[in-house]
């Protein structure tokens, strides 16, 4: 059974410490990306390794940290790259590599 989600979904981010935020639920991302300054606050981490990533702005060599996330009450352990998103409006990013899981995405949710 799949779990239908929206463009944007509320989530928890599970760390050392908890936090509920919204996120961008993006189908072109392979891999999902949260913000380094709220991955700090939260105690996430260690760095597993770094991985080179390419977006509209170009090429850049991110950290790759493991956490658990909750979206749609489901729990799933996942990886993210970390990545500056202090300016933009969503701090954490779900890609791919967590919509593969079994997620259907409704636009008009």
């Amino acid at each position: 059974m799949k779990t239908v989600i929206g463009m944007t979904e509320e989530v928890s981010i599970i760390g050392e410490r908890s936090k509920r935020v919204a996120a961008r639920v993006d189908t072109g991302a392979t891999r999902s990306s949260i913000d380094v300054v709220l991955a700090h606050e939260l105690g996430l981490g260690p760095t597993l390794k770094t991985v080179k990533v390419k977006s509209a702005s170009g090429s850049t060599v991110r950290g790759v940290i493991k956490t658990k996330i909750i979206i749609a009450n489901r729990k799933i352990k996942a990886s993210f790259t970390l990545a500056d998103r202090r300016h933009m409006k969503y701090k954490v990013l779900v890609g791919q590599n967590i919509l593969k899981r079994g997620f259907l995405i409704d636009t008009a949710k």
